[in-house]
């Protein structure tokens, strides 16, 4: 498995896997995407932890999580969308791509959908607040 990229200027973005996930980041103008596809749960959570703090290093306007591919949120995954958010802080922006029962139904029914932008695809994601 392939370390993330220190350096998140690189032409490269990291990509991770971890058991039942994937996390992937692509570089869209000067915002950045993490593409999650799998479950995300106690312990495939980290894999995102990890990738959005690589992300965070290189101070993009905006991060664009998209949980499109989630198969399954756990609360855990949920947690790391606000940890997320609160590492953030004022430099980044963090977006949410959800659609469906295993995400978009999740994050509403716990209210999160009120404290977190979503979008229905990424390409929304990117465009809002241009």
């Amino acid at each position: 498995m392939p370390a993330p990229d220190p350096n998140p200027s690189s032409p490269h973005p990291p990509s991770g896997n971890a058991g039942g996930v994937t996390v992937q980041a692509e570089q869209h103008g000067d915002a950045v995407a993490l593409v999650v596809t799998g479950e995300l749960d106690m312990l495939t959570t980290p894999k995102l932890d990890e990738m959005v703090t690589t992300a965070l290093r290189g101070t993009p306007p905006v991060l664009v999580i998209d949980l499109t591919g989630v198969t399954f949120l756990a609360s855990a995954g949920m947690a790391a969308l606000v940890s997320a958010q609160q590492a953030a802080g004022e430099n980044t922006t963090v977006r949410v791509v959800a659609t469906g029962r295993a995400t978009a139904r999740s994050l509403q029914v716990v209210g999160l959908d009120e404290q977190l932008p979503i979008h229905p695809s990424l390409d929304e994601a990117l465009a809002a607040g241009r």
